[in-house]
Parts: C-alpha cells; sequence; structure tokens
C-alpha cells in the first residue's frame, strides 16, 4: 500500500468528488501531518512550527464551518497504530461534518475560508481526507 500526503486533491479526485451524491451528510476524516516549521506561501517571516500555524486554521475554521451549518465532531492527537503499518504516523486526526456536499463546496470558495486557509497550508507538510457518509 502507498500512502501519500497531499495538501490539494488531484484533477480525478475533484471530478469524483464534484460527482458525489449531495443529499446526504458528509463525514471528512482528516489525517494531518504538520511540517516542522510553518511556511507561509507569501515569504512572511514567521516563528510559528506547522502545528501552531495549523492551530490557528483550526481555531478559525470553527466559524466557517457553523456559517454552512457544519461542525467540528472530533479532534485528536495520533498516538500510535493498534492495527496495520505505515512508515511515517500521521499527527493529529480531526473529523468535520458537513450537511452535504454543497455546504463543503461553499466554504471552501467563501474569501474568508480562504484567508483563513493560509495557515492551514503553512503548517501542513500533507494530509489524507477520506469522505464517510452513513450507511
Amino acid at each position: 500500500m502507498i500512502v501519500t500526503n497531499l495538501q490539494r486533491p488531484s484533477e480525478e479526485q475533484m471530478k469524483m468528488f464534484m460527482e458525489f451524491s449531495d443529499d446526504a451528510p458528509i463525514k471528512m476524516v482528516n489525517l494531518l501531518k504538520f511540517k516542522i516549521k510553518a511556511e507561509y506561501a507569501d515569504g512572511r517571516s514567521s516563528d510559528l512550527s506547522g502545528k501552531e500555524a495549523y492551530a490557528i486554521y483550526a481555531q478559525e475554521v470553527q466559524e466557517h464551518l457553523k456559517k454552512v451549518g457544519a461542525k467540528l465532531t472530533f479532534s485528536g492527537k495520533v498516538k500510535d497504530l493498534l492495527i496495520g503499518e505505515v512508515e511515517d504516523l500521521w499527527d493529529s486526526v480531526a473529523i468535520a461534518e458537513y450537511p452535504d456536499k454543497s455546504a463543503m463546496i461553499n466554504m471552501f470558495g467563501s474569501p474568508e475560508y480562504l484567508e483563513s486557509e493560509k495557515h492551514r497550508s503553512a503548517g501542513l507538510e500533507g494530509q489524507l481526507n477520506i469522505i464517510t457518509q452513513d450507511e
């Protein structure tokens, strides 16, 4: 099994997501890997760790989630694996619940979210996003 942490979906993944049903809640499982030192795309100087920069995003995203009827349902530090193997564990797990796909798209496209997202990008080395729905 190959595991690749990324910051953005591939074109193929985005196409799949856009074709995804919009009639049910989505729970996004986020497996997060932080940079050692935050790196902002605009070149600003920062003494923040990746985890600290992401924490700014995590705090700000709470309001963005609320605006679209979504919420963070779980956040925690990864301690170890009980079953399975990976070369490098993630640092944190977060689960966000959205009322539907449109809510996610609306949040990600808002100018306020895009401003907060700068901290996410600065702090994340990469992540896995797993789309889940109730059966």
